[in-house]
């Protein structure tokens, strides 16, 4: 196959296809049906959980994993991305997480609480595999897309993936509210029908549909896995493998990596744009990530929805809103970019994600939780592919993407890290997730702060 030349349509729609394979990962395990399921797991109204030695708080357990999953990432994945830089096959590496994860995502479908380490470990491994295959598909962008192209290419990517991982949850959703009609068994036996009273057999009957359901849901993990690796060939086939250099790893490649996040953050005294704009970027996405990893365990905890069934419903509709009003928020805030500049936007941005903070403190209603999931939605995506593309259009001239934007991911991880323990630690002590959610409306205050110190024009010191 020819290979295709930077800025290409094929070659940019082949790159923003992969976040079409992904995203089903974002929405349904990390957002949507895994937390729905995870607290189903736990029968009796106090919700803790042993493991690792320690008695935790169910969602406080599954938000700690979650920050050393990324705390692997951030260790990792500059030592990767200095091996891939020196051997020259980036695409390999993102292959590996890609499988990594679906893999990840298919042993879901064994979670349990009697198996609660190896359970841990297949949610480890779908979180790694999705955020390390990320590390190699954004340095990609650059290397693919004219700087005039990478708002528009990073857009459509979020968007892509918005429309796709809609498609298979709205399919996950009808399978766990309606499993009779997917071969998932609801009967229940015949001396039952015969001998019961209506209430009985009523109660047997929720008994059996909730069992289905719940069967439906595991049934969706396996989904995501599938859906991940499959659509995925796309992008494989047509991104390119990199700059062969014709080396091989050694010992001394693995620090490579550290040793080039080094040369990036000396870079960077230099180049004073970028470096403020990380220090932004660092606050506001700690909050941002996590409020986007915690929401529906939020919502599962925090919101009043009067029934298991409304709950499911409720929670999985809410998902959807943001979806879908995600693909227009991320649209608009392209064009807003266009016409008053990406650091406006982004303090725009930022303003009103730290109105939701206060707004979700006291939030006890379903309605409630409905308004915020369709703002939620309006700034999600517009604030993540305007960041990833405000920091590709801040870079120097340089070859060497694969390192800057493995600073760009490691500072996003450790961001994701310091969030997500901050908020297990006081949702642990605390009892509640309330007090941990207000604090966010500082980081994005401070980040606020720190857009408003960005030039406007590149600054080099000399």
């Amino acid at each position: 196959m020819a290979v295709l030349e930077k800025g290409s349509k094929k070659l940019l729609n082949a790159w923003a296809f992969y976040d079409w394979a992904n995203s089903v990962y974002t929405l349904t395990i990390a957002s949507s049906i895994f937390p729905i399921f995870y607290s189903a797991l736990f029968l009796t109204e106090i919700k803790t959980v042993y493991a690792f030695g320690f008695e935790f708080k169910s969602t406080a357990l599954i938000t700690f994993v979650t920050a050393f999953t990324f705390l692997v990432v951030a260790i990792t994945s500059p030592v990767l991305s200095g091996i891939a830089d020196y051997v020259g096959n980036k695409k390999t590496f993102m292959k590996f997480f890609c499988y990594l994860g679906s893999v990840g995502c298919i042993g879901l479908y064994w979670f349990s609480l009697e198996r609660i380490h190896l359970s841990l470990l297949f949610y480890f491994m779908g979180l790694i595999g999705y955020w390390g295959s990320l590390v190699f598909y954004n340095s990609y962008l650059p290397d693919i897309a004219f700087e005039e192209q990478q708002d528009s290419i990073s857009a459509k990517g979020f968007s892509l993936g918005y429309v796709g991982s809609v498609l298979l949850l709205i399919l996950n959703l009808v399978m766990v509210m309606m499993p009779q009609y997917f071969g998932f068994d609801i009967g229940i036996s015949d001396t039952l029908k015969a001998t019961g009273t209506e209430a009985e057999i009523s109660v047997a009957l929720k008994s059996a549909k909730d069992a289905a359901s719940f069967e439906a849901m595991k049934i969706s993990f396996v989904t995501v896995g599938v859906w991940w690796a499959f659509f995925s060939q796309y992008s494989f086939y047509f991104l390119p493998k990199g700059v062969s250099s014709g080396h091989k790893v050694t010992k001394d490649v693995l620090f490579n990596g550290l040793r080039e996040l080094k040369a990036v953050w000396e870079q960077l005294k230099e180049n004073l744009r970028l470096k403020r704009y990380l220090y932004a970027f660092f606050v506001f996405s700690m909050a941002v990530q996590t409020i986007m990893l915690v929401a529906v365990y939020f919502g599962e905890e925090e919101i009043d929805w009067g029934g298991d069934s409304d709950k499911t419903v409720g929670l999985i509709g809410s998902i959807l809103i943001i979806q879908l009003i995600a693909v227009l928020g991320a649209f608009l805030t392209s064009k807003a970019s266009e016409k008053f500049g990406n650091i406006k936007t982004l303090i725009f941005l930022n303003v009103i994600w730290m109105a939701l903070c206060f707004y979700a403190y006291t939030m006890y209603t379903p309605m409630q939780f409905y308004i915020a999931a369709a703002v939620v939605g309006f700034v999600m995506g517009g604030i993540q592919s305007l960041a990833r593309s405000t920091y590709s259009k801040f870079l120097p001239e340089t070859d060497d993407t694969t390192s800057y934007f493995s600073f760009y991911d490691v500072a996003e991880k450790i961001g994701i890290v310091i969030g997500m323990v901050i908020f297990a630690s006081i949702d642990q002590i605390m009892g509640t997730m309330r007090e941990a959610i207000l604090l966010l409306f500082v980081f994005f205050l401070i980040g606020i702060v720190l857009l408003l110190r960005v030039p406007k024009h590149s600054t080099i010191r000399k």
